[in-house]
This record gives C-alpha cells, sequence and structure tokens, in this order.
C-alpha cells in the first residue's frame, strides 16, 4: 500500500487546505448576508457540476491518465484559489465569485476524485479495500478536526487572505506527490472493446450495466433519498450553528473539529479490525445512527450535548461511504468502474443539487418565520426549538435527518437481499 499511502498523505494535505478556506469563505459568507438561502447556493453551484460531469467523466477516467486527470483537477483548484485571493486583496470579492469558483472546482474535482477512487482496486488488493477505503475515512475526518481549529484560531490573525494561502501551499503538495508516484491503467479487455464500438455507447455503459443489477440499483435508490436529506441538512447546518451562538465562529469551528475527532476514530475502528463484516450493516445501521446524532445536535442547546452529538454522528459518518464504495468496488471490475461510477454518481447526485437549492429558500421562508410566529409548526415543536434566530433551521434539520433514520431502517427490508459476505 506505499503508493497509495504517499497518494493518500498529499491529498491529506490538499483537502486540509481546501476545508480551511471553506470554514473561511463560510464565516465571511454569513458575516457579509446573515442569511442561510447564500450558504446553500454555495453547496447548490458545487453539487450541481458534479451532476453534469457524471455524464462524460466516466470514458474520461476509463479511456485517458488517471494520474494526469487528478494532476488536473488539483492544478484548476490552485487556480480558483489564486482567483479568490486576488479578489480579495482588491476588495472586489463578492457572493456570486464564490459560485462561480465553487462550481469550476466542483467540475474538475469529480472528476479527480472519480479517478482516484477507480484507482483504489489497482492500487491496493482485494483483502485491504477495507481499510483502504477506511483510510480515506480518516483522511476526510482528519481534515474536518484540524481545519476548523486551525482555521477558527488563524482567521482572525490572518484572516481570509492569509487562509487562502495555506490552501495554494498545500496543492503544490498534492502535485508533488502524485507528480512522483506511478498509478496503474486497467486494460480494456477484449469484449469491451468489441461491445462499444463509438462514443454513445460508451456514455450509456453505465447506465446499461446498472440496469442489469438490480442489487446496486437498489442501492441506488437508497443513496438517491440520502443524499438529499444530508445536502438539505448541510446547506444549513453551519447557519444553524452561527445563529444559536451569537454568530460566534469557534462554536462552529468546535463542533467540526470534534466531528472530525469522532470520523477519525470510527475511521480507525474500521481500519483496524477491518469492520464491518456485512458492509450492508455499516452502509444503513451506519446511516441511521449518525442521522440521529444530528437530530440530538439540532435539539440541545447546551455545548456539551452538542458535542456529544457531534461525536457520534461523526463516529458513525466513515461507515456508510465506506461500506459503500467497498460493495461497488467488490461488485464491478476495475476496467469498467470509472463509467459505472460515475452512473452511479450521476443517478445519486441528482437529489444533492435539489435539496442544497431548496434549504436555504425553505428555511428562510417558511420555517424561520414560523418558528417566531404562533403558527401551527411553532405549536407543535416550539417547546423544543424555542422561537429565537436559528429555531426553524434547528427544527428543518431534526424534521429531515428523522424521517432520514426511518428511511436507513425500513432499507434492509429493500437492500437486504445482499447475503453474500462482500456485502
Amino acid at each position: 500500500m506505499r503508493k497509495f499511502l504517499l497518494i493518500w498523505i498529499g491529498q491529506l494535505a490538499s483537502l486540509l487546505g481546501s476545508e480551511m478556506t471553506n470554514f473561511a469563505i463560510t464565516i465571511w459568507a454569513w458575516q457579509v448576508t446573515g442569511q442561510a438561502t447564500p450558504l446553500s447556493l454555495i453547496l447548490f453551484f458545487v453539487q450541481t457540476p458534479r451532476v453534469i460531469a457524471s455524464l462524460f467523466a466516466g470514458v474520461l477516467v476509463d479511456r485517458y491518465s488517471r494520474k494526469l486527470l487528478m494532476i488536473i483537477g488539483d492544478l484548476v483548484a490552485g487556480i480558483s484559489t489564486i482567483a479568490l485571493l486576488l479578489l480579495f486583496l482588491s476588495n472586489n470579492l463578492q457572493i456570486w465569485h464564490l459560485y462561480c469558483t465553487a462550481a469550476v472546482n466542483s467540475l474538475f474535482g469529480f472528476v479527480q476524485g472519480l479517478a482516484y477512487s477507480a484507482s483504489l482496486s489497482l492500487l491496493v488488493p482485494p483483502q485491504q479495500y477495507n481499510r483502504a477505503t477506511a483510510l480515506n475515512s480518516v483522511q476526510m475526518s482528519g481534515a474536518f478536526i484540524l481545519a476548523p481549529a486551525l482555521a477558527g484560531g488563524l482567521y482572525p490573525v490572518i484572516g481570509l487572505k492569509g487562509i487562502l494561502i495555506i490552501d495554494l501551499v498545500t496543492f503544490f503538495m498534492a502535485i508533488a506527490t502524485l507528480s512522483i508516484v506511478a498509478i496503474p491503467q486497467p486494460d480494456r479487455d477484449n469484449s469491451n472493446r468489441q461491445n462499444i464500438t463509438n462514443i454513445k455507447q460508451e456514455l450509456s455503459f453505465g447506465w446499461r450495466y446498472l440496469l442489469k443489477h438490480r442489487r446496486l440499483l437498489a442501492i441506488l435508490g437508497f443513496l438517491l433519498i440520502t443524499n438529499f436529506i444530508d445536502s438539505f441538512n448541510f446547506a444549513i447546518l453551519p447557519a444553524m450553528v452561527l445563529a444559536r451562538s451569537n454568530n460566534d465562529p469557534t462554536v462552529w469551528g468546535r463542533l467540526l473539529t470534534t466531528f472530525g475527532i469522532g470520523g477519525v476514530l470510527g475511521a480507525a475502528t474500521m481500519s483496524i479490525w477491518n469492520l464491518p463484516k456485512r458492509r450492508i450493516n455499516g452502509l444503513l445501521l451506519g446511516n441511521a445512527v449518525w442521522k440521529g446524532g444530528l437530530v440530538l445536535l439540532s435539539v440541545t442547546q447546551s455545548m456539551v450535548g452538542k458535542l456529544i452529538a457531534a461525536v457520534v454522528s461523526g463516529f458513525c459518518s466513515p461507515f456508510p461511504n465506506s461500506s459503500n464504495q467497498g460493495i461497488w468496488m467488490s461488485q464491478v471490475k476495475p476496467e469498467i468502474q470509472g463509467r459505472v461510477f460515475a452512473a452511479r454518481d450521476l443517478i445519486a447526485g441528482i437529489a444533492t443539487p435539489l435539496g442544497a437549492a431548496i434549504a436555504g429558500v425553505l428555511v428562510d421562508n417558511y420555517f424561520e418565520p414560523a418558528m417566531q410566529t404562533n403558527s401551527l409548526l411553532a405549536q407543535l415543536f416550539g417547546g423544543i426549538f424555542g422561537s429565537e434566530t436559528g429555531a426553524g433551521m434547528a427544527c428543518a434539520i431534526a424534521l429531515f435527518s428523522a424521517v432520514g433514520v426511518i428511511i436507513s431502517l425500513v432499507g434492509y427490508a429493500f437492500i437486504d437481499p445482499f447475503k453474500a459476505s462482500k456485502t
């Protein structure tokens, strides 16, 4: 796993810089607007290009150098950061600039991420799939631990400018590690060459493959629903925390750091004990528990309760993603993973921009006003969430997360035909 670990270290540095920038930009955007809608629109412009890229990214990943595609993704992200830095230094940075850079980074970042995930099955042996995907979860959770803590402490001192400069340095580190590692390309078998005679067939290959595999389609339906719920929640979660903490960025940073600590512990547990033994349990039960943690986070007003909820959610968060990726890696041949994974991400990702698009509008125009008046919603839940600013956001997150818990548990009735040990 030496090649994988070297790439992993470089991508960890890049992710750390990116998360520091995301944290700083979230604080800056909230201070400028004071509304949930701009924050949710940033997420919308992050997710929408991913859906578009899913139409063609799989063909690119299966036909061209995956190493080159990953390097291009880091280069474009670095250029976007430079653009934000120049706009900020010239006092011209506006909210719509964040939408533009988010869209560009998302488009190229999706191709990069697909190239990376499709390369894992050739970088590590099958018996190490769980550990590799768990280490990727450690990477994500580690960034969540360090980035908010660093950004929260440095932002008052060096501001958005300093954070963006740090981000640039980490991009160069990621490119350097990719440059010195050989990433294997899969052989395209003869049957694929005979069956795929033109670009139209290549673009539709992943869809046709999924239609023939009902087990994967069942998981795909589950992902479609949970992605919508996750997108809705995380589009307004930063605004909710800031609104209910007197706009204190350290509270948001502390919660993100605690969530990251829980994520590292969960991923380490998966990696050390090679868990879960049945990946379907990691996907469904893990989803149910970590969404239950979001319910607790939205209900409680005490900092201790919020930290407990963040730890619980963070610990369980690696299980669904790692288990899901492990299932797909074990079910799909390496030479077609790019196209199949792209089709999967396209279908499952359709709900993500939709959730982000409606979250801010629904909260700012219904949930927030309703909780501050004598409405039916306030009568039902006012005793739990209160009536101050942020109560409507908390109510919305709790309701959507509760639905997510129910869907995860009901999912056993539809997805539990996975009886094989691999799933």
